[in-house]
């Protein structure tokens, strides 16, 4: 039941992140000057770098190399040191992203509408630093997309950082099954224990910062991981593995969660209780298709047959296309894999309760943990389950009421597993300085008569312009964010709780003073802090608490639902792969006749 709630959230994080494909344009800077800026020419133990002053004020340094490439004899093996370099090399634009199906979330230039872009070398950061900046905190972004797609370039960290004196790094980092690949016998021959690339390049990338930030204006000894969806997941992954141990030292989770994976899940065959993207599936339908076997069973036979150098020598002549074709449907560039894998040398195999029981177990830093109060509606107004459209062209909900019940529960869940235990468990394991938020905002227009207040509301990923200060300006976003005072209000409130705890590691009353105060969680008999405009309540500490039990508690006393099936599917969705959820349920609210294995949110 465990492996099955990881695999459900984790399926969720696949998600994560289609926020560009409705709201987030093209946020690339505009085209860095043809001439480098000498006085942010800097040092690092690679070799010298200049930048460029940012239209907004800050410093800037773009696609910075934090490890070597990992291709060729370096792919799917641990991130190592860049090589050092001689003279002054420019750093004026961002990195090609890492490999990924061809999605919205990227820059144009990557934007193909199919096949595979990016590249193996990666490896990248970039850094925006406020003007004469001395030993100031330093904020490590780690972007979204369900861990299989994005890129650091979609991020301009230009005004958080000029605004509020913080330097601020955003990463690269592998993607997919080029950071998530774990057959045994390529591993021993690596003489490596993991398959967990993705989190050694987070790790590389910090050991980067701490040897070099100092040179950009921030301080080594002070840095707030944060991240958003995967992003938020990642950074929680890193709060998990001791391999991070002191390389940071606060910690921001944006509707996160986290889970491990049994090692299993990632090379056994999916007949056997493996991935069906499993190391060993995957090669598979390698050898298929170039003609080597006619079966899967033949080519699992070859494959077993095959010595570890064989192994790697047929691995290391596919290229990256060739890989993923393997993968089958993915949904707008994600797509489902095993990740994570409990090793026991990145993440222990255990429990959240276990890893995060314990401060002894994890590294105890300072975590603001947090959702969105609308979490799906970002998925379910693309859904045509809940959406209609007149004349092919204009969105109308199909049913408000079960529209609203859904994302209310499926939001509730996400808070619980995401927020509300993770609390719980750090803070009654002894560890005090944990904060919860819920962020409210609701107010966009209309567009064609379809209420965007209603159908996305505060859906996932919407805070994240707020926290960079870069929601208003952007002409694009006008038919989502009004760009008025409530909402600019707001944006520079949860700016100054942000970077206080980066600061103090206490978002407290924000860097000037002057914010209602936010407290940890319980204390006061006190939750979360909620974030929204002063003409919806305003911000505001809250005393709620989801747990599993209390949500299936309420959800069968609701008759509020139109729907007899959307109510049956929700509970599904919902509690499925929990220990709340029963066949005893099903058929005391006469929804026993429902296949779950046929149900899903979108």
């Amino acid at each position: 039941m465990l492996r099955k709630l990881a695999l459900g959230l984790v399926a969720v994080l696949f998600i994560a992140l289609i926020v560009i494909y409705a709201i987030w344009p093209e946020t690339e800077l505009p085209p860095p000057p043809n001439i480098a800026e000498p006085t942010t020419s800097r040092i690092t133990t690679e070799g010298e770098y200049v930048g460029f002053m940012d239209v907004n004020g800050a410093r800037a340094w773009l696609g910075l190399p934090f490890a070597a490439p990992p291709v060729d004899d370096l792919r799917w093996k641990a991130p190592l040191p860049p090589e050092r370099h001689a003279g002054i090399k420019e750093s004026l634009s961002f990195s090609e992203p890492c490999v990924q199906f061809s999605n919205p979330t990227l820059r144009a230039k990557f934007i193909t509408g199919e096949g595979v872009v990016g590249s193996e070398d990666c490896l990248y950061l970039n850094i925006w630093s406020p003007p004469n900046a001395i030993d100031a905190p330093v904020m490590f972004w780690i972007h979204g997309g369900g861990n299989s797609m994005g890129e650091a370039a979609t991020y301009n960290g230009s005004i958080l950082a000029a605004r509020n004196n913080v330097v601020v790094v955003t990463t690269n980092y592998r993607l997919g099954i080029m950071g998530w690949f774990n057959h045994p016998d390529l591993l021993a021959l690596n003489e490596q224990s993991t398959g967990n690339f993705s989190t050694l390049d987070l790790v590389r990338s910090l050991e980067w910062v701490r040897d070099n930030i100092r040179a950009f204006g921030g301080d080594p000894d002070n840095v707030t991981v944060f991240g958003e969806s995967a992003g938020g997941f990642n950074t929680l992954a890193l709060m998990a593995t001791k391999l991070a141990d002191g390389l940071f030292h606060r910690a921001i989770s944006q509707s996160g969660g986290f889970s491990v994976e049994e090692p299993d899940a990632g090379h056994m065959l999916a007949k056997e209780g493996g991935h069906t993207n499993s190391a060993r599936e995957i090669i598979n339908r390698l050898l298929m298709a170039d003609g080597s076997v006619a079966t899967s069973d033949e080519a699992n036979a070859k494959q077993s047959e095959w010595s570890p150098s064989l192994l790697a020598a047929y691995l290391a002549s596919k290229s990256t296309a060739e890989l993923y074709a393997t993968l089958g449907e993915n949904r707008g560039g994600m797509f489902a894999f095993p990740s994570f894998f409990g090793d026991n040398y990145v993440f222990p195999l255990a429990t959240v309760e276990t890893i995060f029981g314990n401060p002894a177990s994890f590294n105890d830093v300072p975590v603001i943990l947090g959702t969105n109060r609308d979490e799906p509606t970002l998925f379910m107004m693309q859904a045509p389950q809940y959406v209609d459209t007149w004349f092919g062209i204009i969105p109308r909900i199909k049913d408000e009421n079960d529209y609203r019940r859904i994302a209310y529960y499926g939001a509730q869940a996400w808070k619980e597993r995401g927020v509300d235990r993770l609390a719980t468990i750090m803070r009654d394991g002894g560890h005090s300085n944990v904060y919860a938020y819920r962020f409210d905002w609701d107010e966009q227009a209309s567009t064609f008569f379809f209420d965007l207040s209603v159908a996305l509301g505060a859906g996932h990923a919407i805070e994240i312009p707020f926290v960079f200060g870069n929601a208003g300006g952007i002409e694009a976003l006008g038919a989502l964010y009004p760009n008025d005072e409530p909402q600019q209000q707001l944006s520079a409130s949860m700016m100054s709780y942000w970077t206080e705890f980066a600061y103090r590691g206490d978002p407290g009353k924000g860097r000037d003073g002057q914010e209602v105060e936010w407290t940890p969680f319980g204390e006061n008999e006190l939750t979360s802090i909620l974030l929204d405009t002063d003409q919806d309540g305003g911000i505001r500490m809250m005393n709620e608490l989801v747990t599993m039990a209390s949500l299936r508690e309420e959800f069968l006393k609701d008759d509020s639902f139109n729907d007899s099936t959307s109510y049956c599917e929700t509970y599904v969705n919902t509690f499925r792969g929990t220990s709340v959820y029963s066949k005893e349920d099903l058929a005391a609210i006469d929804c026993d006749h429902l296949d779950p294995n046929l149900v899903s949110w979108y």
